[in-house]
């Protein structure tokens, strides 16, 4: 009698404890957004291992092991001219490295061997201090170096960024108004590259050109590429642009009786921009030129327009390249 009675309540007690304990374990499950829940970081971009380059002196053939900040004092000292605002030059800072990243992880090896070269025509102009120094005034030197090695080192570890990856932070000297897309130039087409204007550019002497050649030297350089090439002068529309690109560059012209694109142009006339205009005159050809270099990305005299309108060097970046981050 005594074990049934002892048995009895047990099982009461045990019916009405099982709902508690169920009710708890729901609310635990019900509650569990609160738990700490461990987050995977996200990836981001390793630049140490480009903490030292190997750089190839084009002049001698030599290949020099150099710490990329003293190769950045070289290529901003020798691509912005110094007397540019800070912030232009900090901006610089920040493209060049950018540049010189993105070259060393997607392009090739120089001669096999080094990561970049000292020439303007093939990676970015590269000048030691050296001869940096014997080019300024003596009594700028310290003033123009200092600001150089500032514009690195505040700026330091600073990358463009494009969906987490360096891009191919391309610039130039002067866009004469309006930067232009990649795809027009080289054909490749990259997202951050977009058509911007800059007010200020007309103010630096690299803003207006002119070339002019003789109606046979014309002649010359044409043949030279395309042997089947004629022109008749007396045809008033013996040259003519065909079309424009957005920011207002050739983008065809007709020359006699072949079309060529208006890069192709620039290259063979040796004009500064492709943004041109021209005037045939009784024996000559004169091409009048707005702007200096290929217009793609940053403009160098257009980041230093938009420093002395109180720009800071990383709003001078997002202000050319579009959709972009600069690393913390």
């Amino acid at each position: 009698m005594k074990k049934i009675l002892f048995y009895s309540i047990f099982i009461i007690i045990l019916i009405f404890t099982m709902p508690i304990v169920f009710t708890n374990q729901f609310e635990t499950k019900e509650t569990s957004s609160d738990e700490v829940i461990e987050e995977i970081p996200e990836e981001k971009f390793d630049y140490g291992q480009y903490s030292n380059i190997k750089l190839l002196h084009v002049a001698t053939g030599e290949v020099e092991n150099i710490d990329l900040d003293t190769y950045l004092y070289g290529v901003v000292s020798s691509e912005m001219p110094a007397n540019f605002e800070m912030e232009a030059l900090k901006a610089q800072a920040v493209v060049a490295r950018t540049y010189t990243i993105y070259q060393i992880k997607n392009g090739g090896k120089h001669q096999g061997i080094a990561d970049m070269c000292d020439s303007a025509n093939c990676c970015q102009a590269w000048i030691s201090k050296e001869n940096r120094l014997l080019r300024w005034e003596e009594n700028l030197r310290e003033e123009y170096w200092n600001k150089i090695v500032r514009a690195v080192n505040e700026t330091k570890g600073k990358f463009v960024l494009y969906n987490g990856e360096p891009i191919n932070a391309l610039f130039h000297s002067n866009s004469g108004g309006s930067t232009e897309l990649s795809i027009n130039v080289w054909g490749g087409d990259f997202p951050y590259f977009q058509t911007v204007e800059t007010v200020g550019e007309e103010a630096y002497s690299s803003y207006n050109s002119e070339v002019e050649m003789s109606k046979d030297e014309l002649i010359k350089r044409m043949l030279e590429k395309y042997p089947k090439f004629k022109i008749d002068f007396k045809n008033q529309e013996c040259i003519k642009i065909l079309e424009y690109t957005d920011s207002m560059r050739v983008k065809k012209i007709k020359i006699g009786n072949t079309e060529i694109s208006g890069v192709e142009a620039r290259v063979l006339f040796e004009l500064k921009s492709a943004k041109f205009n021209f005037e045939i005159l009784e024996n000559s050809i004169k091409f009048k030129v707005v702007g200096y270099g290929h217009g793609v990305g940053l403009s160098q005299c257009g980041s230093d327009a938009l420093a002395k309108q109180g720009k800071k060097y990383d709003e001078i970046i997002k202000y050319y390249y579009k959709d972009i981050e600069i690393s913390e």
